[in-house]
């Protein structure tokens, strides 16, 4: 299972920069910038919004990109403990030897 896990993380994050990589990147032309600067001037909220909207899109790769290292460090640190074995199983496996 841990493998299996490994091969869709890896599916999941080639999938996703060949969806990324595949889009056309468009610059913010003078009016999408003038607009909004233009009506929080003459007291509009769009622009608050607008900015709301950047950084949330800023941070969204982030937060999926650390969930996907947490993930992978949460499961390597199961496999990587030691099994704990107690007193009466060693006592009971040298009765069956």
């Amino acid at each position: 299972m841990k493998k299996s896990f490994g091969k869709l993380v890896w599916s999941l994050v080639l999938a996703a920069t060949l969806t990324v990589a595949s889009q056309p990147a468009a610059a913010q032309c003078a009016m999408c910038k003038a607009a909004p600067a233009n009506n929080l001037n003459m007291g509009g909220k769009a622009a608050r919004g607008l900015n709301n909207g950047i950084l949330y899109m800023f941070a969204t790769p982030y937060v999926v990109v650390g969930s996907i290292v947490f993930l992978w460090w949460y499961y390597r640190k199961e496999e990587d403990q030691p099994e704990v074995v107690s007193e009466a199983d060693l006592d009971r496996q040298a009765r069956l030897n």
